[in-house]
């Protein structure tokens, strides 16, 4: 019953895009310290939710609001968005269109639901050719979180799904701001509710430009800023009223989901987070708005 309301949910939902115009591909860059050093710069405060800490507090912070969550988070998820999550990443998959052969990363996906659902999606392709062709066989996808605790509950739900013996799926802890992988190395970068929760989102998304091949796509799944007035009202009292007392009767935590939704309030709203993705070179940057702004899609490419 849950998941019939949430797709007349999904339904009626109001969806806005914009399209902003890209500006002069940027110079590939030979490595990472090419990176003009002024694109890094920043204070030595950042926001914790509401509050204010010394930026090499905030990882370890989050680290531990996700440690703490990590055997509850899917059944959060499902009771938070009235299982509208799982829409949300369907349509995070549709819009990269993977394909066999494809190298893909997604970042700050521990619980693997992005990676499955590319994973399936390929699988669906070559079905439909009727072949398990050479180039399928190339096909990788890297799930990176900085985490263990979620990395550890998506190779849980990857041997209950029959995916432990699939040589094309992989588990790497590793830091969104400093990935581990080559530069041009990926045709896809996916992160789902999970950028907010960097400390510097600028070099969250040099990176992701950085491991991107040309012709390879970013997208991002957040939450994000709802702009219809009466809904904004009706979903505020929601957030700060009732998501922290469920988190606190399911999940025994409601620090975390405190901190959930002060760190959505801090996020930059939809134009200013394509104005960043813009920024760190990508073109053809658009966004999509889900239920009016309570999620956003953006997506860019590297050409």
């Amino acid at each position: 019953m849950a998941l019939r309301a949430a797709r007349r949910l999904a339904s009626c939902s109001r969806q806005g895009r914009l399209l902003l115009p890209s500006p002069a591909p940027a110079p590939a860059p030979c490595n990472r310290t090419a990176a003009p050093a002024a694109a890094f710069l920043h204070s030595h405060a950042t926001s914790f939710g509401y509050k204010q800490v010394r930026e090499e507090e905030k990882s370890k912070l989050v680290g531990n609001v996700f440690s703490s969550v990590a055997s509850s988070y899917d059944l959060m998820n499902d009771l938070m968005s009235v299982s509208l999550h799982k829409l949300w990443k369907d349509r995070l998959v549709s819009k990269l269109n993977p394909f066999p052969g494809m190298k893909h990363l997604d970042v700050a996906g521990g619980t693997g639901d992005v990676a499955f659902r590319v994973l399936e999606r390929i699988k669906s392709v070559s079905h439909r050719a009727g072949t398990l062709t050479d180039t399928e066989e190339d096909t990788h996808i890297y799930v990176c979180d900085i985490n263990p605790n979620m990395l550890n509950v998506g190779k849980k739900r990857a041997a209950e799904r029959g995916y432990n013996g699939e040589h094309c799926l992989s588990w790497i802890q590793g830091d969104a701001e400093a990935l581990s992988f080559e530069d041009g190395s990926m045709d896809g970068y996916t992160i789902a509710f999970g950028i907010r929760n960097v400390t510097h989102i600028e070099k969250a998304l040099a990176e992701a430009y950085r491991v991107l091949k040309r012709g390879g796509r970013f997208l991002c799944l957040e939450l994000s800023h709802v702009d219809v007035p009466v809904f904004k009202e009706i979903y505020d009292v929601y957030s700060f009223s009732v998501v922290p007392t469920m988190g606190e009767l399911v999940a025994g935590d409601r620090q975390s989901y405190q901190y959930l939704v002060e760190s959505i309030r801090r996020f930059p709203n939809q134009e200013k987070f394509a104005q960043m993705i813009q920024e760190a070179g990508f073109q053809r940057v658009e966004y999509e708005n889900l239920v009016g702004g309570v999620v956003a899609i953006h997506s860019g490419l590297k050409l």
